[in-house]
């Protein structure tokens, strides 16, 4: 991708995302997000996480863990359980990867001749987001592909179990702020997959994406209703199986997604304004 492409008249580089109208800025967008795109296709190993987590993840849980949680000859009910939950978990474990590829472009010295354009500072991060939902979206497919081949059944309708992956999308599309902000804040993208592990293991294992949090320890079942992947794994959950609360799960986690991406995309942009 030259330079020429992401050229915008009256602008200047290193100019502010305001300066910079909204057709030129999604344009910016549009060119970042193909150039993004063409590095995936040059390097189809990095969609190895995408394509094949779902897979292991699934097998592993419902054979290796289902019989033990739902009991011997359950898996397949498990199955209706795990799944939903498994949609939230996409959403973590592909952002984890979003904060470590950022991290790797400044050290590849590529985020500084993005700087140096004249195009919105914003722009960079937002198809850096378009792109990593996209293989979200990946993963979520073969994940449920998988769960219908292992028994899954949407018994609420196709437009609540469509509800249910949006709900997932915009959930995970926030969290990705979180690791961009986290990627630009730390020196090494090692260091990026250490930070990220000591957020996501707490918090997928202490939710009920894998199992029903009543068995719990008091303090932790009080730490699974304020975590936002039980709500959004509840949510799902109500969606697919066509019982359950789903309007109070679903607000809580819109309002976590909005709260998200309200304070940490700001930060993430001055960040990467300011990075050295």
């Amino acid at each position: 991708m030259s330079a020429a492409t992401l050229t915008a008249p009256a602008t200047k580089p290193g100019a502010d995302d305001g300066r910079i109208g909204l057709r030129a800025n999604l344009r910016h967008i549009g060119a970042l997000v193909r150039r993004n795109a063409l590095q995936i296709k040059q390097d189809p190993e990095s969609m190895f996480d995408a394509l094949l987590m779902p897979v292991i993840l699934i097998l592993l849980f419902v054979y290796v863990f289902g019989g033990a949680i739902a009991g011997k000859g359950q898996q397949q009910e498990y199955v209706q359980y795990l799944v939903p939950g498994m949609m939230a978990m996409m959403g973590m474990n592909i952002a984890m990867a979003v904060g470590a590829g950022v991290n790797e472009d400044f050290r590849k010295g590529v985020m500084d001749r993005f700087r140096t354009m004249p195009i919105a500072r914003s722009s960079v991060l937002i198809a850096k987001i378009v792109v990593e939902v996209g293989r979200m979206l990946i993963a979520t497919t073969i994940l449920l592909v998988m769960g219908f081949l292992l028994g899954l059944e949407i018994k609420g309708g196709i437009l609540p179990f469509l509800g249910s992956v949006a709900l997932s999308t915009v959930f995970g599309a926030a969290l990705m702020w979180i690791f961009i902000l986290l990627g630009l804040a730390v020196k090494t993208p090692q260091a990026v997959q250490g930070l990220a592990m000591l957020v996501l293991m707490p918090l997928q294992f202490g939710s009920s994406i894998f199992a029903p949090t009543a068995s719990m320890p008091g303090w932790l079942e009080g730490f699974t209703k304020v975590n936002p992947l039980s709500t959004l794994a509840d949510a799902a959950r109500a969606l697919i199986n066509g019982h359950g609360a789903v309007a109070h799960p679903a607000l809580i986690t819109l309002g976590w997604a909005a709260v998200i991406t309200a304070v940490t995309m700001p930060l993430a942009v001055r960040k990467f304004r300011t990075k050295t």
